[in-house]
């Protein structure tokens, strides 16, 4: 345990309830990782398994109608459920400035982040927090990040922090282009004809935008920054800065590739949310960020969803033309919720979602509803 704390109750009041959190934990300059934070050996990240002649895929979005650069993405989300993205629409200096506000807020004075902690911010939709969910996690994770919910621009512009509440909003909407359109495409494969009214607030109906910050740590092979895990997203678009350190599970596999920082470029990658909807064909896939010894890292995803209201299950087209379910319908904001319960574990989440024996599915209205025990002279069932 580090000199300054005399047991992990006041090390936990130091970095949660003051609002110090890691960032305030590293300035300290502390010389050995705290008990709290050393993970068991089977959570930390073995560079042995890591492939370094192997990367995800680099996409071009410069002609995104090429029949080419359609088939990419398509191939990415089904074989690797990440990729790259460059030439996409979003101005540099969008990003840049987004990475500039990160770091802005991290810098903020203890006293004033802690008016965004969980407990004391006066909405829900925006909280600060160190490791994951620092009242499950019984080791942390080597991280700090805000958490804003988008419902509005007038909730934004009343409750996120002035310091980079206008550099996250402008990055939103410059992005939103390149969200529909990567969505586009990938429904197209579905043989879904396209984005409308109907599909558009399943697939993209809320969106939440996390500023994470990683510290320099002494002994960043004790712990990680992020556990193994995958998200809840239907997509997720990822903004890193130069450090580096985010790894992805090659799919199927015990190895890991290194997506290296590209300059101007945004990671994409597949949640849970559209491997549920796609019914199995794209894969949302676990990744894993790792502590560094000698830099700070930012990072900036957004997470875009479907809203909290909605049911997610297979899509009524794939189940129509005979596709057996391979998921359940379940309530967004319960799949979200049983995330939230548990610190990160790989995939584990997606099982809250997967089917359990038999359960026979209808369509009615273009939406699909479960059904047990009817009489099969009187519906029809996939």
């Amino acid at each position: 345990m580090a000199v300054w704390f005399t047991d992990t109750h006041e090390l936990k009041t130091f970095l949660v309830d003051e609002g110090h959190g890691v960032k305030g934990l590293s300035e300290l300059n502390i010389k050995t990782l705290p008990e709290l934070f050393i993970q068991p050996p089977e959570k930390r990240f073995d560079v042995r398994k890591v492939l370094h002649n192997e990367s995800i895929p680099i996409i071009d979005m410069s002609n995104s109608e090429d029949p080419e650069v359609i088939k990419m993405i398509c191939d990415a989300a089904e074989k690797w459920g990440f990729f790259q993205v460059v030439n996409h629409g979003v101005p540099v200096k969008v990003l840049d400035d987004v990475k500039d506000a990160t770091k802005r807020f991290f810098s903020l004075p203890a006293n004033e982040k802690k008016s965004y902690l969980f407990k004391k911010s006066p909405t829900k939709n925006v909280r600060l927090v160190t490791s994951f969910i620092p009242e499950v996690d019984k080791v942390f994770e080597w991280k700090d990040y805000l958490s804003c919910f988008y419902v509005s621009d007038d909730e934004a512009f009343a409750f996120w922090p002035p310091v980079c509440r206008d550099q996250l909003l402008k990055y939103m909407k410059e992005s939103e282009p390149l969200i529909k359109r990567l969505l586009q495409v990938l429904i197209t494969r579905l043989n879904i004809s396209k984005l409308d009214e109907t599909n558009e607030p399943l697939l993209m109906g809320s969106r939440r935008m996390n500023l994470n910050y990683y510290p320099s740590c002494p002994n960043p092979e004790l712990t990680v920054g992020v556990g193994s895990h995958s998200d809840v997203s239907t997509l997720t678009v990822l903004l890193q800065d130069e450090t580096g350190g985010l790894y992805v599970r090659k799919h199927d596999t015990d190895n890991w590739v290194h997506v290296l920082p590209i300059k101007g470029s945004l990671t994409i990658n597949i949640g849970d949310a559209l491997q549920i909807m796609s019914n199995g064909r794209y894969k949302s896939i676990e990744h894993h960020v790792i502590a560094n010894k000698h830099e700070n890292r930012v990072s900036v995803p957004i997470f875009v969803n479907p809203r909290p209201s909605d049911i997610i299950g297979p899509l009524p087209g794939l189940i129509e033309r005979g596709e057996n379910a391979l998921y359940k319908h379940v309530l967004y904001s319960d799949y979200v919720k049983h995330f939230y319960r548990k610190s990160h574990n790989g995939k584990d989440t997606i099982d809250f979602s997967k089917k359990v024996g038999r359960t026979w599915l209808k369509v009615e209205d273009n939406l699909i509803i479960e059904i047990d025990n009817l009489d099969p002279r009187t519906h029809q069932y996939w």
